[in-house]
């Protein structure tokens, strides 16, 4: 009888913890990813809808833009994210270098590459390329008329990101002028998300802004070449296209003591994953690592290497 009520005993004490147990199994069922648009469109329901065939395991998706992205997983709030752009790099007074504090406990994982391309409306016929230079004189309000562009004298209604740490603002203003703190057009009208705007130039004849071409490719609307080349990926992967940015996966810092977001990353770098990315339309990190020295600038190299020193910027995640 004692053997028995011991044995009684142990098992009651096992139970709760076996039911745990499947909770937490039931829970890696579902992985919460958070992020940017352009690459949730442009590839992620793809790259999570083969995952979930591949492994079971269901990758929820949210946008809310690359800093949502980058601050949800450092805060724990989401177990991976996607972003268009890196962690904030702040220059010093002092001349040294600090990450921004919300965007430090994480890993960030080179993915994809996205052309940032001008649109206009559908209706405009007239512009169908620009130089950079005039692009910079577009975004600085230098250049406010179509005229200036081969166009019909009606003016350019620039539309641009919400502040200067977006996914497109933020690379735009490292790769086409080198400055991080650059000031666009005082004029333009501001929107909260790239898809916004992509919406607001389809509805728009006098529009012109720049976006990412993984979701741009996806709306109705022109994407005008740049110094004469036409944005797609064949350019992009022969580095003929002069204007372009990583995408990033985001995993939390320690990802080793998550094997279940491990797995999730491994198979997105893997050459099936890659695949899967390209399939999508998105040219896939490893098919053109060669961009990395042809068309970066020194301030997004620069803050790649700080980054990668910190631990933060890893190609595999491991």
């Amino acid at each position: 009888m004692r053997f028995a009520a011991k044995k009684l005993q142990i098992l009651l004490l096992i139970t709760p913890l076996v039911g745990l147990h499947a909770q937490a199994s039931a829970a890696t069922k579902e992985v919460k990813w958070v992020g940017c648009g352009i690459s949730k469109l442009g590839f992620m329901q793809d790259l999570a809808a083969a995952y979930e065939k591949k492994s079971g395991i269901k990758i929820v998706l949210e946008g809310g833009g690359a800093t949502k992205g980058l601050r949800s997983v450092a805060s724990g709030k989401s177990q991976l994210g996607g972003s268009c752009r890196l962690p904030l790099v702040i220059n010093n007074s002092d001349g040294s270098f600090t990450i921004e504090q919300t965007e430090q406990k994480l890993t960030v994982i080179p993915i994809g590459w996205d052309s940032l391309v001008v649109i206009t409306n559908k209706e405009n016929k007239t512009t169908t390329s620009i130089s950079q230079q005039k692009l910079r004189d577009v975004l600085t309000g230098k250049i406010t008329n179509w005229k200036a562009l081969g166009g019909d004298n009606r003016p350019i209604n620039l539309y641009v990101r919400s502040g200067k740490i977006s996914g497109v603002g933020l690379t735009l203003r490292q790769q086409l002028f080198n400055n991080t703190r650059q000031q666009f057009r005082k004029d333009a009208t501001r929107l909260a998300s790239s898809g916004k705007i992509e919406k607001a130039v389809e509805k728009d004849p006098n529009a012109l802004a720049i976006s990412g071409i993984s979701s741009s490719r996806r709306r109705n609307v022109n994407m005008l070449k740049l110094d004469g080349i036409a944005p797609n990926l064949d350019t992009l992967k022969a580095g003929e296209y002069p204007l372009y940015r990583l995408l990033f996966l985001v995993a939390p810092h320690k990802l080793k003591q998550h094997p279940e977001l491990q797995d999730f990353v491994n198979y997105a770098t893997s050459s099936q994953g890659q695949n899967v990315i390209k399939k999508a339309g998105t040219l896939p990190y490893s098919q053109a690592i060669n961009l990395m020295l042809t068309g970066t600038t020194s301030t997004y190299l620069h803050t790649i290497d700080l980054l990668s020193e910190r631990g933060i910027y890893s190609i595999t995640g491991k």
